[in-house]
């Protein structure tokens, strides 16, 4: 993995593809309690299509470095770290792809500056009132405090608890063991990942994102909507309603699969971000 320097602290980040490509840059954001590795089965297919990517380790709780201290951690001030990621590699004209608390992530993203973004994809993610869905807030409640968030997450090393649907398993249809427990393990050995986290956790107001919600049709890009239709939280009518606060958007729907669209169905969600870069020859 390759790192640079933010304003915000060290940003680790995994890249595929050829570093001289004439499509445009992909520039991939993940859920809370997730890192970039989520995105490798994409990322290579798309490599195999001569699209370079980017799938950083964004501050969510499953980063190797915790950030400064003083790094703001609220949805707003992750989308400016990810802004400041575009801005010192100077990418433009980004595919920029999101799902679940990513997805809302780069809601935040277009709301702040969309001057490097070219075009969007996002999977079944956070929207509107929905940051974050049930049973998502629930759980995600029992996190916000740095103790808590140990003694909650010490279970998770139980794979059959963490691919259970109180885990990972409501997420994906057959989760990867080792893959799993590697996004649970920064948090629990990190005391600083975890204060990361908890930040972010404490920030999250449902009102801020449906604010942003009613801003999304200045966005002039194209967007797509690749929606999972057996996800059980992020519903398909979430999906449609999302679609609709766009001006230029498609929804995209994909059987059987849940939340985790690029775990589950791979090839379908490669498809759709390289069918932009068709558009443009």
């Amino acid at each position: 993995m390759s790192a640079i320097d933010l304003p915000s602290g060290t940003v680790h980040y995994r890249t595929a593809g050829p570093e001289q490509s004439t499509q445009p840059p992909v520039v991939f954001v993940h859920a809370f309690l997730m890192n970039g590795s989520v995105w490798s089965g994409v990322a290579d297919l798309l490599a195999e299509q001569g699209i370079r990517s980017y799938a950083p380790d964004w501050p969510l709780g499953s980063h190797p470095t915790p950030l400064h201290p003083d790094a703001d951690q609220s949805p707003r001030g992750i989308a400016r770290q990810i802004l400041a990621f575009l801005d010192a590699l100077d990418l433009d004209d980004v595919t920029l792809v999101g799902s679940d608390t990513g997805g809302g992530l780069v809601q935040f993203v277009l709301d702040t500056d969309a001057s490097r973004i070219g075009r969007v994809v996002l999977a079944n993610c956070d929207a509107f009132e929905a940051f974050p869905p049930f049973p998502f807030n629930v759980i995600l409640g029992l996190l916000k405090g740095s103790r808590r968030m140990k003694l909650n997450l010490l279970p998770m090393r139980s794979t059959m608890l963490r691919h259970s649907p109180l885990g990972f398993g409501l997420l994906v249809n057959e989760p990867d063991a080792q893959l799993t427990r590697s996004w649970i393990e920064p948090a629990l050995t990190q005391p600083g990942v975890r204060d990361d986290a908890v930040r972010l956790l404490r920030a999250l107001d449902p009102r801020e994102l449906l604010d942003v919600s009613t801003r999304l049709k200045h966005f002039q890009g194209p967007v797509r909507i690749v929606w999972g239709t057996a996800d059980r939280s992020f519903t398909l009518d979430l999906g449609r309603r999302l679609q609709q606060a766009f001006t230029d958007a498609e929804l995209v729907e994909v059987p059987g699969a849940r939340t985790l669209v690029q775990l589950d169905a791979p090839q379908i969600l490669a498809d759709q971000i390289a069918g932009f870069a068709a558009a443009r020859r």
